[in-house]
């Protein structure tokens, strides 16, 4: 194996990189838990759940455009 040279300014950028991706991917694979939280949250009762309809009044009310994507909504 060959050893190589790496400025100390370009390994600490490589290394700062490498802990921000390490800290997103940690935090992508933390969503499937939270998301299991608030499922459970919703099914208890402990919070309400939303539908798309009550998220479009609450956007449209707040001055954001909804695009529909179809005449008839999926169930």
């Amino acid at each position: 194996m060959e050893d190589i040279q790496i400025k100390k300014s370009d390994f600490n950028k490589i290394l700062n990189t490498a802990e921000i991706l390490i800290n997103e991917v940690e935090e992508a694979l933390s969503q499937e838990d939270i998301i299991k939280k608030r499922i459970e949250e919703i099914k208890t009762g402990k919070i309400k759940g939303r539908t798309e309809e009550e998220l479009d009044e609450y956007l449209k009310k707040r001055g954001v455009k909804i695009e529909q994507l179809g005449s008839k909504r999926a169930s």
